[in-house]
């Protein structure tokens, strides 16, 4: 019994049946199921097999074509990488060159600099030697200048040295005596039988070295009116002792050993220069006295020009007389050149005459003898024309050549 339902065994069995035939039928729809999801699923399994196997497809494609770029570009990597390095060192190789070039040439330049710089360091001593010894020089100068009597030989030295170049030998006289019993330092000989002209080398470089190293207004002062009163008496002595009426010009020349001097003398010293002038003295530096000398160098130049003046116009006369004859001898070549001009055109008619007569002798006709005695009769004893005209014109060149021989 089942609550108020009778149940028996057959249908507890149909049932049961049933039940496991619903059990059964669920077990199938399940497993049927759970198949086709085994079946999606392997199909979806599938799908993404295939697609992941496409996707390794495509991802191997892909690495292949990665690779060979990989390799293209390791190719051109590698040649660009060797073309780079022969680049570079090409360009190392040119660099090392023109480095090896420009070390070479500063080398070269360094030693030429380095010689010229040798060469003006001798210049330099040379030059530096010079200089002591004009240093040495100056300082004997200098004690020269500092006594008075060698100052005056050293002056003297360069009026004569001066005279000495300028003027020739016999027109001045060093150390001359005059009538007074003086002798001034030089007397020049004038032109013309004038009085000589006397040149003093004496100068009071004491006084004129005290106003140069004076160190202020009274030394200086005081060393003017010193030098005033020394120019004054060395003025005074040569225009009483040297200009001499008659014997020596009226003028006498100071000199001045030293170009400075003189212009130190004109500038600041007017008084000494006029007072030079009063005296009749003319103060002169070596290029004055230079320039002095050449003019009387130009003065005797023309003395003796017109001492050799009648010498000279008789050479001329002579000259003169040289050239008439002279013309006369190329009177008569020009004479004698013209008969001969006149001889050669009467030799050039004649011979032009020949060769005429030798061409009318070329073009005659003249018959052979043979020739003439076949045509020519027996009883006709005279001459034909023809051998007349022959004849006759062998007459006639006979006669024209004799002319021409003639």
């Amino acid at each position: 019994m089942l609550g108020q339902t009778a149940v028996n065994w057959g249908t507890i069995a149909l049932a049961t049946l049933a039940l496991v035939a619903i059990m059964f039928l669920l077990a199938v729809l399940l497993a049927w199921r759970n198949g086709q999801r085994r079946q999606r699923a392997i199909a979806i399994a599938q799908e993404r097999a295939k697609q992941a196997e496409a996707q390794v497809n495509e991802v191997l494609k892909t690495q292949a074509e990665m690779q060979g770029k990989l390799t293209a570009i390791a190719e051109t990597f590698g040649s660009r990488q060797s073309e780079m390095t022969q680049t570079l060192n090409q360009r190392l190789d040119a660099m090392t060159h023109r480095i090896g070039q420009s070390i070479s040439e500063q080398q070269r330049s360094t030693h030429d600099n380095l010689s010229q710089l040798k060469e003006r360091l001798a210049v330099i001593d040379t030059a530096q030697n010079n200089i002591q010894q004009l240093a040495g020089q100056v300082v004997e100068l200098q004690s020269i200048l500092s006594n008075k009597q060698t100052r005056g030989a050293f002056g003297q030295g360069r009026m004569e040295a001066i005279i000495e170049d300028g003027l020739p030998h016999g027109a001045y006289e060093f150390q001359a005596t005059l009538s007074n019993s003086k002798r001034p330092d030089c007397v020049v000989s004038m032109p013309n039988d004038a009085p000589g002209l006397v040149i003093d080398a004496k100068f009071p470089l004491e006084s004129w070295n005290a106003i140069r190293n004076a160190a202020d207004v009274a030394e200086t002062s005081a060393a003017q009116r010193r030098f005033a009163s020394d120019m004054a008496t060395h003025i005074k002595d040569i225009a009483g002792k040297y200009l001499i009426a008659g014997e020596t010009q009226d003028t006498a020349f100071l000199f001045v050993p030293s170009e400075s001097i003189f212009a130190d003398l004109h500038e600041h010293h007017e008084g000494v220069v006029q007072m030079a002038h009063k005296h009749r003295l003319v103060i002169v530096s070596p290029s004055l006295l230079m320039l002095s000398v050449q003019v009387i160098q130009a003065l005797l130049k023309d003395a003796r020009m017109r001492e050799q003046a009648h010498l000279i116009q008789a050479e001329v006369i002579r000259l003169v007389e040289d050239l008439g004859r002279l013309d006369d001898r190329v009177r008569k070549l020009q004479t004698h050149f013209g008969q001969a001009n006149s001889d050669i055109e009467q030799i050039l008619v004649s011979t032009n005459k020949i060769g005429k007569r030798g061409r009318k002798i070329e073009t005659m006709d003249f018959e052979p003898a043979e020739t003439a005695k076949t045509v020519a009769k027996p009883q006709d004893e005279t001459p034909s024309a023809e051998s007349a005209s022959g004849q006759l014109r062998l007459r006639v060149v006979e006669g024209d050549d004799n002319a021409s021989a003639k």
